[in-house]
C-alpha cells in the first residue's frame, strides 16, 4: 500500500483532519502559521497540502516539493496558489466551491436588510446615548426590483430569499438561458445594462475578470432607480468605489454595502471611508461555523479520494490523465479548447445548446474528454463562482441550462477529419471547426466562412461588406496604430455580399483601434480575442 503524507498548513475543521487521519496509508501533520521561509524546507516531505487563504503556495513552494501531488484549498478563491506553477509541476489544485454558498448568500442578504433599515447607524446612535428615530427611516423590500448579477449557486440562493420577501427579481448571467430563468422564476436579462435599468437593489455574485472589473461604473450606477442600494459580497473591484461615492453624494444611490474591496484591508485612500450611507464588513461572507466545517471536510475528502483512488473533484487546473488516454486524445485537446473559446467570442450569447460533432478518425476515439475540453474553452470566461475545468465543465453547463450534444459533423468539407462545434440559441446558430494538416492543428471554418488559421495567438475578426478596398482599409488602420500583422486569412460568402478577415497580430490592439474599425463604413463586426 502506498503511503502519503499530508500537511494541513491553515486551520480547518477537526472533522476534516479526522477524515484524513482515519484513512489507512495517510499521515497528517497539522502545522499552521508557517512563514514562507519555514514552509520551504519541509514541503518536500509531503504528497498533499491543505490551505485556506493564509498560506501562499508560490512557484518556489512547488519547486521545493517534488513529491507534491495535490493542493486542496478550503474555500473558493485560489489567488494564493500559483496555478500555472502547479500545472507545470503536475500538481492538481482543488477548491471547495459549494461549501460556503449558503453562508455567503445569507451574509449578502443580511447586508441588504441592514442597509435598507440603517441598522448599524441606528445601533451606533443608541450607544452614543441618542434617541433619533427620524434620521434612520428605512425602506421596505416588498415590491422592490432586485437585479442579481451572476446566477450561480450564491446568486440563485439570494434570489430565493428575495422572492420570499416579495421582491421582483431580474437576473443577468452570460450563461443563464431563458428556460433556466423561467425555472428559477426570475426575469431574464440579455445584458447587465438591461438588468440594472430600473433596479432598486443590485447584488453581485460574479468573479473578477478583465471584463467584469468596475462592472458597476459611473454610467451603470446611473441606470438604477434613484435611491437604489448596492450589495457586493463577491469580489473587490466589481464596483468602482470612487463612482459609488459620487452617486452616494448626489443621492442617486441611497446606500452601498460591501464585504469585499479593491484593496483589502481598505486604506485611508478608500473613497467610501467617510461616506454615511454605507455598511462595511471585513470579508465575512464565508465566516460561519457551518461554512468553515463544510469547506474543511469537503477539501479533506477530495484530497483523500485523489491520493487513494485518483478521483479528482473541483480541480481548477488541468486534471491528470492516464498515459494511454493522453496518448490517444492529447493532440486534439488544444484544438478543442481553441474552438470552444473562439465560439464563445463570436457565437450567440446565452446559448441553449452546445453541439460538438466529429468526423473521421477522431470520431472513433472516446470523445468525452475532447467534448469537455470544448466546454472548458467555451465557458472559460463565464461569470461563474468556480474555475471551469475538465472535471466540472459539464456540470457548470447544466447549471446554466446549456444542453450538451455530440453528433456527426455535417459541414461540407474536403477534410478527412473534423471537430465541429456549434452554439445554438433558438433559431440562431454559429459553427466553428478545426482539423489537422499532418501534425499541425488548423481552424478551417468560422461562422459560415471556410477560412484557414492557426488555433493559437492574438486575433482580430473583421466582418465587412465584400467590396474593393476593405482589406487595404483594415491593414492601413492597423498600421497607423502600430499593430503588426503576423498572418491574415480571407473568405467571403457564396453571393459575394459579405467577407471576413481573420488577422493574427503581434500585440493586443488598443480599444481606440477597435472603435475606429467599428466606425468605418462597410465594417459590420470587429472582435478581438486570444486563443
Amino acid at each position: 500500500m502506498s503511503h502519503y503524507r499530508v500537511l494541513v498548513a491553515d486551520p480547518i475543521s477537526e472533522k476534516g483532519v479526522e477524515a484524513l487521519r482515519s484513512t489507512p496509508g495517510i499521515t497528517v501533520d497539522v502545522i499552521t502559521g508557517l512563514k514562507p521561509e519555514e514552509l520551504l524546507p519541509i514541503i518536500g516531505q509531503y504528497h498533499g497540502l491543505v490551505v485556506r487563504s493564509q498560506t501562499k503556495v508560490t512557484a518556489e513552494v512547488f519547486a521545493a516539493a517534488p513529491q507534491l501531488k495535490a493542493v486542496g484549498r478550503a474555500g473558493v478563491g485560489v489567488d494564493n496558489i500559483d496555478r500555472n506553477a502547479a500545472t507545470d509541476h503536475g500538481v492538481v489544485v482543488m477548491n471547495t466551491p459549494s461549501g460556503n454558498t449558503i453562508s455567503t448568500a445569507e451574509h449578502a442578504f443580511s447586508l441588504m436588510l441592514s442597509l435598507a433599515r440603517n441598522i448599524p447607524q441606528a445601533h451606533a446612535s443608541i450607544l452614543a446615548g441618542k434617541w433619533d428615530r427620524k434620521s434612520f427611516q428605512g425602506v421596505e423590500m416588498l415590491g422592490k426590483r432586485l437585479a442579481v448579477i451572476g446566477m450561480g449557486r450564491i446568486g440563485s440562493e439570494f434570489a430565493k430569499r428575495a422572492q420570499a420577501f416579495g421582491m421582483s427579481v431580474i437576473a443577468y448571467d452570460p450563461f443563464l438561458t431563458a428556460a433556466r430563468a423561467q425555472s428559477l422564476k426570475v426575469d431574464h436579462a440579455e445584458s447587465a445594462d438591461e438588468a440594472l435599468t430600473g433596479a432598486d437593489v443590485v447584488t453581485l455574485h460574479i468573479p473578477l475578470t478583465a471584463d467584469s472589473k468596475h462592472l458597476l461604473n459611473h454610467d451603470r450606477l446611473a441606470l438604477m432607480n434613484r435611491g437604489a442600494l448596492v450589495i457586493n459580497c463577491a469580489r473587490g473591484g466589481l464596483v468602482d468605489e470612487a463612482a459609488a461615492k459620487a452617486h452616494l453624494d448626489s443621492g442617486q444611490l441611497a446606500g452601498i454595502a460591501l464585504d469585499v474591496y479593491e484593496t483589502e484591508p481598505p486604506t485611508t485612500e478608500f473613497p467610501l471611508l467617510d461616506a454615511k450611507k454605507c455598511v462595511f464588513t471585513p470579508h465575512l461572507g464565508a465566516s460561519t461555523a457551518e461554512a468553515q466545517e463544510n469547506v474543511g471536510t469537503e477539501v479533506a475528502l477530495q484530497l483523500r479520494d485523489f491520493l487513494t483512488t485518483g478521483e479528482v473533484r473541483n480541480a481548477v487546473n488541468m486534471p491528470s490523465l492516464d498515459a494511454q488516454t493522453l496518448a490517444s486524445i492529447g493532440p486534439y485537446l488544444n484544438l478543442a479548447a481553441a474552438l470552444g473559446k473562439l465560439l464563445s467570442k463570436i457565437g450567440p450569447v446565452q446559448c441553449d445548446t452546445i453541439r460538438v460533432s466529429y468526423l473521421g478518425p477522431v470520431s472513433e476515439l472516446d470523445t468525452e474528454l475532447i467534448t469537455r475540453t470544448v466546454l472548458t474553452g467555451y465557458l472559460a470566461d463565464s461569470h461563474s463562482e468556480s474555475q471551469v475545468n475538465l472535471v466540472n465543465a459539464k456540470a457548470i453547463a447544466k447549471a446554466h441550462g446549456i444542453v450538451v450534444e455530440e453528433a456527426t459533423a455535417a459541414l461540407a468539407t474536403n477534410c478527412t477529419e473534423l471537430i465541429e462545434v456549434s452554439a445554438i440559441k433558438e433559431a440562431e446558430s454559429c459553427t466553428v471547426a478545426g482539423t489537422f494538416f499532418g501534425n499541425a492543428a488548423r481552424i478551417v471554418h468560422i461562422a459560415g466562412h471556410y477560412v484557414e488559421t492557426t488555433p493559437k495567438g492574438r486575433f482580430l475578426f473583421v466582418e465587412n461588406d465584400d467590396r474593393p478596398g476593405m482589406v487595404g482599409t483594415v491593414g492601413l488602420t492597423l498600421g497607423n496604430a502600430s499593430v503588426n500583422i503576423a498572418n491574415m486569412a480571407l473568405s467571403r460568402n457564396a453571393d459575394h455580399t459579405r467577407a471576413v478577415n481573420v488577422i493574427e497580430v503581434d500585440t493586443e490592439p488598443p480599444a481606440s483601434l477597435l472603435d475606429t474599425l467599428r466606425q468605418t463604413p462597410g465594417i459590420l463586426r470587429v472582435l478581438s480575442f486570444q486563443l
